[in-house]
């Protein structure tokens, strides 16, 4: 990606100063730009060394994933005052008296409270309880059950390539459409027309074939 950005990036200049320019791009250089955002945070003092404490990685129980009662799981990402509300309406919470959602302390407090509500619903009876609502909670999917979702259905996330559900080319261009991608070519499939090409000769090619020595 940061190679493709860089790319893109110098074929603008390009076309501005008329010369071009060597791209020097490592993954270790992506990876630390991907990082960037908490790298800041961790000079701040908000972000812990010690995984599982922090907002992002699973600290916070408004920022998490929760077994079902069919074991069955749902995500849960409501950061925003907001969105908090919702979940917390949802959960029948609303009204409830719960440490402030900020006070990390009492996190653990919070996480038993959202961790005994959600096991008492299956997954997909959670998924259709907060449907069209704000609080940010999401079955988690199989990689079976995704393309069947009618979410990504709707939105053509996924394609059939031969009988078999692949992502779908993306992103996508409003002009030019990228083509839906074809099954890899089968071992032997193209060796006639590539020998043919090559100038082996109909008799030729049935010697080869009599002997085995192609498919």
């Amino acid at each position: 990606m940061l190679l493709a950005m860089g790319v893109c990036a110098a074929l603008v200049e390009r076309s501005v100063s008329g010369r071009g320019q060597v791209v020097d791009a490592a993954m270790v250089d992506g990876a630390a730009l991907l990082m960037a955002p908490l790298f800041g945070a961790h000079a701040t003092g908000f972000w812990s060394d010690e995984r599982g404490t922090n907002l992002l990685d699973s600290g916070a129980p408004f920022y998490d994933c929760y077994f079902c009662r069919d074991g069955g799981v749902v995500s849960v990402a409501a950061i925003e005052p907001k969105f908090y509300a919702a979940l917390l309406s949802g959960l029948g919470l609303a009204d409830a008296e719960l440490p402030d959602q900020q006070d990390q302390s009492r996190w653990p407090e919070l996480r038993n409270r959202f961790t005994e509500i959600f096991a008492t619903r299956t997954r997909d009876e959670w998924a259709g309880h907060f449907d069209g609502t704000d609080a940010c909670v999401s079955p988690v999917l199989t990689m079976g059950e995704a393309p069947s979702h009618p979410q990504l259905q709707a939105w053509g996330t996924f394609v059939d390539v031969a009988g078999t559900q692949q992502p779908a080319p993306a992103p996508r261009f409003s002009r030019t459409s990228p083509s839906v991608p074809t099954r890899p070519r089968l071992v032997g499939e193209d060796t006639d027309v590539a020998l043919t090409a090559w100038g082996v000769s109909a008799t030729e090619l049935a010697t080869l074939r009599a002997s085995g020595a192609i498919a």
